[in-house]
This record gives structure tokens, sequence and C-alpha cells, in this order.
């Protein structure tokens, strides 16, 4: 077939099917658009196939094995739990099948059209199609961009093994490593390492060069040190790997930390690094869309790329690699198609990591906050001190409150502990509506729950915490 010898009209075209692209999809439906969405592999894209829902999986299962094993302390008895991981994979992929197939129905409902294959674009208007042996060539009027993006591999990493996996193989893996080295600073190099290590692994993490501490507020930080000394997990700190060794049964990793060259040898490897967009194969080049120096196409506020009519979403575009980025843009970008006046704003985004205990971050850390010259208050309560946290025997962690002495307005928020993935939403909602420390304490909060943690962490900003010993006046000098 020759290239333009007939073109399918389409109104809106999405290339990619994941989080960001069925979102976009079932969006510009809702509001009267006809929409074609290509995928060349599985809808639900890298998050539901092979990244965020597995992962998440895995980490349920080191948390609930970790459970059983407490459950002397509830009166339960018998005999010793085991792991099944073929059990698990064979949960895992129902689950996926089962929220595939849930995508799938959402978008016959919202009848979008699903095409198979590779979409690349030909002019500022037309897609072709390739699937096989086969070729198409589509024109449209208004298009998304939702590829995604693929992990970076390390340059010291030269060789390829199945002992070395990274965040789209980690949770397909068939056994349990004996020891495990994560080679990462990240939430995803925490979730990995804590969940691997719940279910029997040795685990090493190999914090990469320049990087003394994870990406967390420095109080995270600081308790991260303790739980993971508990769990016996070791910490190699700004590390610059030299060289890798990879043999038939075993790896090992010659590092150089401070000065310090060590070598640490394990089963497996796994890394988590950042990722490269999905963007060589699209052709941008051929219809003037901007991209930065790294590959990522540039976006404004509406996901709407130098091309007017031509929108990008989630691992293809600057920012962090999150999928409720992705989703937030593509929602944004159908409504901007349509005529509405919507935008993103990543100002309050999440950092969730999915350990034990879980963490949740949002908005300006306390190093942060400094930089920018905010005169600051912080409240700080652990949940030691939580009534509901005690008697569920998650007590490890706390709510920790940023906030602007001038005017009281909450500049951050950051938790470790039980039920703080969820409770951070509470947080967000109150930043984004710029909140003072009083609108979180006047509301009624449930007891006994860990929400109450929260409150307290607001009323110790005011240093009216209930929970809390009271600080000794220092006296005051005399002039």
């Amino acid at each position: 077939m020759v290239v333009g010898e007939l073109a399918h009209e389409r109104d809106v075209i999405i290339i990619g099917g994941g989080p960001g692209g069925y979102h976009a999809a079932i969006r510009a439906a809702q509001l009267g658009r006809s929409v074609t969405l290509v995928e060349r592999n599985q809808l639900g894209g890298i998050c539901l196939n092979k990244g965020c829902i597995p992962s998440k999986i895995l980490t349920q299962a080191g948390e609930k094995l970790t459970s059983f094993q407490e459950g002397e302390n509830w009166g339960l008895e018998g005999d010793a739990v085991s792991f099944n991981i073929k059990k698990l994979q064979q949960s895992k992929q129902k689950t996926i099948e089962q929220l595939r197939t849930g995508i799938e129905a959402l978008c016959q409902a919202n009848e979008i059209e699903i095409l198979e294959g590779s979409a690349f674009f030909l002019a500022e208007d037309k897609v072709g199609l390739e699937n096989g042996d086969k070729f198409d060539v589509f024109k449209f009027k208004d298009a998304i961009i939702a590829t995604g993006g693929a992990p970076k591999k390390p340059q010291w990493l030269k060789e390829n093994s199945e002992r070395v996996l990274d965040i789209h193989s980690i949770a397909d893996l068939g056994e349990i490593p004996g020891k495990l080295l994560v080679y990462g600073s990240d939430y995803i190099a925490l979730e990995i390492g804590m969940a691997y290590q719940a279910l029997g692994s040795e685990v090493t993490l190999i914090l990469d060069e320049g990087k003394a501490d994870f990406d967390f507020d420095q109080s995270i930080c600081r308790e991260l040190k303790r739980i993971l000394k508990k769990k016996k997990i070791n910490v190699v700190r700004n590390a610059a790997v030299i060289e890798s060794h990879l043999q038939e049964e075993s790896l090992a990793l010659t590092v150089d930390s401070k000065g310090k060259k060590e070598t640490v040898s394990a089963t497996h490897l796994f890394v988590s690094t950042s990722i490269k967009p999905n963007t060589d194969q699209l052709g941008l080049n051929r219809i003037g869309v901007m991209q930065c120096e790294s590959g990522f196409i540039k976006v404004d506020h509406q996901s709407r790329t130098s091309q007017n009519h031509i929108f990008a979403v989630g691992d293809v575009t600057e920012g962090p690699a999150l999928a409720l980025k992705a989703i937030k843009q593509g929602k944004t970008a159908a409504e901007a198609i349509a005529g509405m006046e919507s935008e993103s704003d990543f100002t309050f985004v999440p950092i969730v990591a999915h350990t034990e205990p879980p963490i949740a971050s949002a908005g300006l850390t306390e190093a942060q906050a400094l930089d920018l010259g905010y005169d600051m208050e912080i409240g700080h309560f652990p949940l030691t001190a939580n009534g509901y946290s005690t008697l569920i025997g998650k007590k490890d962690g706390f709510i920790k409150v940023i906030s602007n002495k001038e005017n009281h307005v909450l500049l951050g928020i950051h938790m470790v502990g039980h039920g703080a993935v969820e409770l951070i939403s509470s947080g967000i909602t109150a930043m984004e509506m710029a909140a003072r420390d009083e609108d979180l304490i006047f509301p009624n909060y449930p007891h006994p729950s860990v929400n109450e943690g929260l409150l307290e962490a607001v009323e110790a900003l005011k240093k009216q915490a209930i929970h809390l010993t009271p600080i000794k006046k220092k006296e005051r000098l005399k002039v």
C-alpha cells in the first residue's frame, strides 16, 4: 500500500493504552468526542501489566506474611506459615487479567475504538499504524501521545542476565532471591527491598553516587535508618559502582563509597533508575513537536505540545514518572480537546511507598522550605503516642506537618506509618485549599484511628497536642 493512498478519517486518536491513555480516552468519550485508542501490547500499559499493580501485589504479600508471623500477639496459634511464590504469581496474573478486562469493558461501554499495533506520525494530521503485515493511515483532528517510558540501564551494567532485574521484570521473578542487591534511592527501591526482605531475602540497598539518603524529608530518612536497621537491611550510601561481575549463579558489584572500595555479592540485582521516554519511533521530528535534550516532550499546563492539536501525557513528558501524573494529564488533555479550561498542577503531588511501614509525602520538605526562605513551624507526632496504632501493634512511624510561621498556611505533610498512604489525601486536599493549621484542628476526627495522629501533629504546631509530653520551657535570660 502506498502511504497517503487512503486515509481513514478519525476524530481523536490516542497512542498508548496505559493509565494516561485510557483515562484520556474515556474522559474524551464522556465529553462527546469519538475516540480511537491505539495499543501495541496490552491495555493498562506497563503500570497494570508490569509495574504498579504487580509490584504492589508483591509488597502486599510481604505485608501479609509479616502479619501472619505476628499472629501470636493476637492469640493466633498454629503451624508455621510458608510462602509459595508460584501461587502468588498465579494470583497476580489473575488480578491483572481481571483489571484489564474491566478496562476493556469500560472502553466498550464508552464506544471507544481499540486498534492494535504501533502508531507513528506521518504528518501533522496523520498517523501510520503497523500491525504485522498490515499498514493503515489515519487522519485525525486531535491526538494524544501516551506511549510511556522504559527504564534506563546504568552505564556500569554492561552484561545482560536473568539475575539482573528492573522495574518491569522484578515482579515476574519466579523465586525468592537468597541475597538481593537493590540499586537506587527512590520509593521503588525501598518497596522492593522491604518486600523481599519480608519474604526471606537477605537485602542490601545501594544508594547511587551523590545520594547519602533516600528521596524524602530528613525526618523520614532518620526514621528509615532505624527501621532498616531493625529489619537487618544493609545500606551502602553514596556508592559509585566501579564494575559489575556476573556469573552463572551469582553476581557482585565493586563500589566506591566515600573513598572506600568494597565488593558486595548477591544472587540477584534489582536496579531502580530513571526512565527514558518512548518517543524514538513516533516520528516527532516530522511534525515539529518540541522535545527537551533528554527526549521528553515539552507540554504546557493542559498537556498541549508545540502543535496545538497534539497533546502528550505521562512518562513521555517531563516530571515524576508516576501513574497519577499520567491519569491527571490524560483527563486534562481530553477536557482541553473538548474546549474546557482545564489544567494540571503537580505542586502537591504525593510520593508514596508501599513499604512496611508505609511512607507518604506531599508538599515541601523541611530542607526545601528552608531553601525557599520560609520561617517554619514544625509539628511532629510519633505514632507510639497514638492509641489506635498501639492497639493494632503498628507503632513505628510519625506524622510531620510543616507550616509557614507568618500566616500558618500548611506547606508540607510527611508520614511514616500504618495508614499513611490513605491519610495523605487529607493533607493534600488541605494544602490545595491553602489551609491554615486551624482548618485541620477544627474538624472532628474518628476515634480510635490513625487520623487522630494528623490532628495531633497539627496541634503540635501550637504545642496543644494532648498525647505529647510538654517540653519544659527554658528560663528566660535576664537582659
